[in-house]
């Protein structure tokens, strides 16, 4: 499963103070955009088909969920917002800002008011540096030369001097300092929309609970008091599983592991779901496998409101999830507000998403990264 398309833009500025353009050019992006994941270096470069001072340029590599045309929107806002008056000049002109899609997800776009690849890329040292810097293995999608070809063949002949690097809009090592995060929430929360894009953007190995293979869910729905003590018996068994087996076989290309839930969620729910009995035997096997579990170096717990949740189950569409009461919901959440409320020993964040949309708006997405960088800072 990948949310996030990956995109590479190439900056530059020849008025004002450019390394200040530059740097606040990359910290829009981001906020407004899509997550910065890589940052070239930082070139000085001659005006190239004009006269006017040397430029700085860059390039950065973004995940984002945004279309082509909403980023070139954006940007364009972007650079209005940095100080840039386009005139009604047809030729090349100084500029505190400019910014230019180089590539989206390696695809040909051609319209009239956007082409990716630029068609000029293969002519500009200054696109094609910071380019290689991002993705030495880049081929160019429309005439299937590599980069380093592309460069060493190029007419331009420019001194493009490396001068220093630049600084990441975010605490770049926060979530890499971590082991194992765990995102939770109730049914329709966003959890595994979030822990994946989190995994993408942070390099994290990604768990995600198998509920679609448990083949009680559906018997369950339809009737919950004759199936509720498998459903929950068969969901701890399978989570115990997957996250012993996964966090005991860390991948040592990853940073950290990501998962959508967390084993105590199988308590939450069979507290909901089993009469007093059948809780009675489920906690005493929940308690011998609680204890063997490892802990998350951090717990986020996504609130989300009942009229919420209620409108992401209809839109995602499972149909043994349509006839899901308010009352239900609103049992799961409190069971998950008094689980976190007598946790002493977890490092716990609640985050309130119900007015956030982190698919569709960046800036709501960043402001949750930066609950969780603060809340890891702290710790710290």
């Amino acid at each position: 499963m990948q949310s996030n398309n990956q995109v590479i833009l190439s900056l530059g500025s020849n008025q004002g103070d450019l390394l200040k353009n530059i740097q606040d050019c990359i910290l829009l992006i981001h906020n407004k955009i899509g997550t910065v994941i890589t940052i070239s270096k930082l070139y000085k470069t001659p005006s190239w088909g004009f006269e006017a001072p040397s430029f700085y340029n860059c390039a950065l590599l973004i995940h984002t969920t945004y279309s082509p045309e909403k980023i070139l929107r954006v940007l364009l806002d972007i650079e209005s917002e940095l100080g840039r008056k386009r005139s009604d000049s047809t030729g090349y002109e100084s500029r505190i800002i400019d910014i230019d899609i180089i590539s989206y997800n390696d695809e040909i776009i051609d319209t009239p008011d956007l082409q990716i690849p630029h068609p000029l890329l293969q002519n500009r040292r200054f696109v094609m540096l910071p380019l290689a810097d991002l993705r030495p293995e880049w081929v160019h999608p429309v005439t299937g030369i590599k980069i380093d070809a592309l460069i060493k063949n190029t007419g331009d002949d420019s001194n493009c001097e490396v001068i220093g690097h630049l600084d990441f809009p975010y605490k770049k090592d926060s979530l890499r300092n971590c082991n194992y995060i765990s995102i939770e929430g109730n049914i329709g929360a966003g959890k595994t929309t979030l822990s994946t894009r989190i995994s993408e953007d942070f390099n994290a190995k990604l768990v995600l609970e198998r509920f679609a293979d448990n083949s009680f869910l559906p018997k369950f729905y339809k009737d919950p008091v004759r199936f509720a003590f498998p459903l929950e018996v068969s969901f701890l068994t399978d989570r115990y599983k997957q996250l012993t087996d996964d966090l005991s076989q860390f991948d040592l290309f990853k940073d950290f592991v990501v998962a959508d839930y967390h084993i105590f969620k199988s308590l939450i729910f069979a507290k909901v779901t089993l009469g007093e009995d059948e809780y009675r035997l489920y906690k005493t096997m929940f308690d011998i496998i609680y204890k063997e579990m490892p802990k998350p170096d951090l717990y986020i717990y996504l609130y989300q409101n009942s009229d919420r949740l209620l409108s992401n189950i209809k839109k995602r569409g499972r149909d043994y999830e349509q006839d899901i009461q308010r009352e239900y919901l609103e049992k799961i959440n409190q069971g998950y507000l008094e689980y976190i409320k007598n946790q002493t020993d977890i490092n716990m964040i609640i985050i309130d998403v119900s007015e956030l949309d982190f698919v569709e708006n960046q800036e709501d997405y960043v402001s949750i990264l930066k609950k969780i960088e603060d809340k890891l800072s702290n710790k710290a």
